[in-house]
Order: C-alpha cells, then structure tokens, then sequence
C-alpha cells in the first residue's frame, strides 16, 4: 500500500508519534500508514540564491557532486588502484573496522503490517552500491559488509534490530534506513553511531544527534526536542510550483474521517491557502467511502489539482471513480514514496488519473538517464536485482545516494576511517549532493525560520506513452537545482 502526498520538508514531518512496540492491524494499521505522510513542506532545501549559482550554468549532462568521480565505481576504483591502506596496512581503526571490512548496519520494516514494497527500497539501492563499490575493489582495500534486520515494523523489533547491530554485530553505522517506528533511535544516537541517509518517516531525524536524514535538517538535533522546542515547519515550493507551471488557482483535498487524515489534510488545506488556492475539502468514511462523490464534487468545483491524505487503496478507488465519472483534474500530485513503477499497475484501470499522475521529490528521477549517476544505480539494480525492474522507485535512488553520501564520509578518513571522522564529514558547513542525486544538503543548526526560505524541488509526471510505449515518469523541469521559489514556512506541531 501506498500513500500519496507532496513531498516532505526538509525540517518537517507530519507523521504522528507511536508508542514503541505497537503493531497496527485493522484500522490501527491506517494510523500507520499515515506516518508515511510527509509533511507539506515539499521537498525543499533551505539555501541563499548563491548556492545555486554555479549549477546555473553547470554544461548539460554534467554530473554535480561534492567530490568529483567518486561514484560507487569511480570511488573503488581510485582507491583499490593506489596501494593505500591494503590487508595488514589498514588498522582496525574504529569499531566494526578491521583491516579487510567495514560493517554497516541496515534496518527496514520489511515486514510490516503495511506490506514488504512499502519500506524496502532504500535498502534494495544500498545494497546495489556497496555491491557494486565491492566488486571494484572496495574502499582503501577494504570491502564493505552489510548487515541487514527486519524490525517488522514494531516499536519493538526496531530496539531489538538496533540493539543485535550495535551489540553483537558491532556495526561501524547504519545506512538507508526505512522503518515504520524507529523507537532505538535514542539508543543508536546515545551509542554515537552514525546512521547516514535514512528516511525520515517519523521525528527522530529532527531530534536525535549522529542521525543523518537524506534531506539534511537546520533543527537543532540535541536530543531535547523535535524541531525548534516542538515545532517543525512546512514550506509551500510544492504549491507554488504547480501554481506557476500549470496556472493552478484551485485544489481538491480529500481525507478520510479519521483524526490523522483530516490532521494532515488540514495542513495541505493551510499550505495550499498560503499560496492563493481556493481548496475544496472533501472528507469520505474510512470503512464505506463513496469517492462517487467525491469525483461528482472535484468535476463541479472544476478542482484543477487533487491532493490526498489516503492510503494507496483509496487513491486507486479514487482514481477509480474519477475515470468512470470522465472528471479530469491538470495534475493528481503524489510524493517520493509514490514515484515508482508500481503506478503501472496500481493505476491500470484508470489511465486517465493515471497520466495526471505528478510527484515532486528533493532527488533526481530514477528513469533520467541523462545524468551518470542515474546511470550508474539503473546498471546496478540491472545487475544485483534484475527481479525488481518493474519496483524501481524513487526511494531505491535515495537508498543510493544514502550509500553514496556515507561512502564519500569514510573516503575523506582514507586508510583508518572513524565515527568521529565520519561525523565530521556529515556536520561540516559544505552542503551535499550524492554527485547530484539530491538537492544540496547539511546538518548545520539554524535558527528557527522567521521569513520566507529559497526552496527547491525536483518533478515529474507519468506519461503512457513514455519509454517505448510501455510508460514512465518523464522529468518536468530542467534542473532541479534552478527549479527554486522564495516561499513561507508555516509553523506545526508534530
């Protein structure tokens, strides 16, 4: 199942809290399921005018990135060939670290009462590329082994996965991340291990220091708190962007009558309203929803835009109905989690809603490949998951560029990497792209927002007709990193 939504915020998240340990079934796995919802903050990164600046005028086809040619290819290769730091030369530098291996830790919800495809991606991409960085020659000699855990999906299995890691596997850090409720992230912070380039479904990524979130975060990150003292914000890039491209003036939003659909619904509503929109709310029954009215609503308002805080059961019933109605909206937006080839199937009864597709995320399109570096994660799924071509996903590129921005920390430590010099590398003032995977991000602290923020996004939209015919998502924009608007941060509590 999935969930269809803006893509989330940089300092922001709406997923509610969960008690650790808790597994949902029935109704509760819907509560759950609406962790998945980011926030309405698109995707954007905070950054002044002159950080784009040079990527302006970047040639096309050029691959930006913060350390040049250290793909996973390119990185093993330059330093399996030097000579630097092989067998006995390389110390046991730090725990998990021995002359021969790095130990990286891997936790997913890979079985969680939502379905194994929901949280699976980031680690399918990092498994890709420390494949392919080892089939290279590793890093300075050193392969790199990768330790996986299910937690299931619970509160509990997440604290006995971080638990079996750090204790008995003794993992250097974690890596891509995706888990429902990450209740050991206290426990992983307290322990100073880094977890690098994890989803930031829940608040931990905005709480917790040594924990890396792939979309950066100004948050204080001191253990104290989420956010600023409790607050996070949400800016409004998503909403600008289709109103400027698509002249949108008018959205439909549509929830459930469940507290955390309507809560999340209500930021979309807000979010939307900043930026001019008139919004029809529309609210269905969780259990019977008639999405026939819905669709007999959107097509008398003349919506142009429909949002949802729904899981992918009810986007496709609403799709569903839409189609059957003959309603036409300019653009259905989903988010990153959504933007995968599952669509191909999800939506096959209703191709019309399902050419209206958009999702927007802070990543570069997985089926671009005019950019090496999509290249370079598109040959390697061919190669180590050629089973999982048709669930390509957006989330696997993260998984990716996770893998990548790790890679490049223990790189800058040479032959004796360590947590402190890992660390150094995640909190240093110069932003980070995964070689252009990602729209530039860091963790340096910022004051709370008090005006408008330069935020960026990347997106694009689901054509039939793309990729031979057999359909795909075809980029929309030039360049993700000049696709950039002056927006508000709207303030929230978590």
């Amino acid at each position: 199942m999935q969930l269809s939504s803006p893509s989330r915020g940089r300092a922001a998240d709406a997923s509610a809290r969960r008690r650790p340990g808790r597994v949902a079934s029935g109704p509760q796995v819907f509560l759950l399921l609406l962790a998945l919802l980011p926030a309405v903050a698109g995707c954007g990164t905070r950054l002044p005018d002159s950080a784009f600046t040079a990527r302006a005028t970047r040639p096309a086809g050029a691959t930006p990135g913060a350390t040049a040619g250290a793909t996973a290819g390119t990185t093993a290769g330059a330093t399996a060939g030097t000579g630097e730091g092989h067998g006995s030369a390389n110390p046991a530098s730090d725990t998990g670290v021995s002359a021969t291996e790095i130990r990286i830790g891997v936790v997913t919800s890979l079985t969680s009462p939502v379905g194994s495809e929901v949280f699976s991606g980031p680690r399918y991409g990092a498994q890709a590329f420390f494949q392919a960085l080892d089939d290279r020659g590793g890093l300075h000699g050193r392969t790199v082994r990768l330790v996986t855990c299910d937690d299931g999906g619970s509160g509990v299995g997440n604290q006995d996965c971080v638990h079996r890691l750090i204790d008995q596997e003794h993992v250097f850090a974690f890596v891509s991340g995706s888990v429902l409720d990450y209740a050991g992230a206290s426990y992983v912070s307290g322990k100073a291990v880094p977890d690098v380039g994890g989803q930031p479904i829940g608040t931990a990524y905005d709480r917790w220091p040594h924990l890396y979130g792939i979309y950066g975060s100004a948050a204080p990150r001191d253990g104290r708190s989420v956010g600023w003292n409790g607050t996070l914000y949400q800016s409004t890039e998503v909403f600008r962007f289709f109103k400027q491209r698509l002249g949108a003036g008018s959205a439909a939003v549509v929830a459930y009558n469940q507290a955390d659909s309507a809560r999340y619904a209500g930021q979309l509503k807000a979010g939307l309203e900043a930026e001019g929109y008139r919004v029809l709310l529309q609210t269905v029954d969780f259990a019977l929803p008639n999405f026939q009215a819905v669709a007999a609503a959107v097509h008398a308002d003349g919506s142009q835009l429909l949002f949802d805080a729904m899981d992918g059961r009810g986007n496709a019933a609403l799709c569903r109905a839409l189609d059957e109605a003959g309603v036409t909206v300019a653009a259905k937006v989903t988010n990153v989690q959504n933007w995968s080839e599952s669509v191909r199937d999800d939506y096959r009864s209703s191709p019309g809603c399902r050419n209206a597709l958009w999702a927007t995320s802070s990543s570069l399109d997985y089926e671009d490949g005019q950019y090496p570096a999509v290249r370079d994660f598109r040959a390697a799924m061919a190669r180590y998951f050629p089973d999982r071509a048709d669930k390509l996903s957006a989330w696997e590129l993260e998984g990716w560029a996770g893998a990548q921005w790790l890679t490049d920390a223990l790189d800058s430590c040479g032959a004796a990497p360590t947590r402190v010099c890992v660390e150094a590398f995640m909190n240093r003032a110069e932003r980070y792209d995964a070689h252009g995977l990602i729209l530039p991000a860091s963790f340096v602290p910022q004051p709370p927002p008090t005006g408008p923020v330069r935020a960026c996004l990347n997106a694009a939209r689901w054509q039939d007709s793309a990729g031979g015919g057999q359909g795909g998502w075809v980029t929309q924009v030039p360049s993700m990193t000049t696709n950039c608007f002056d927006v508000p941060q709207l303030p929230y509590k978590p």
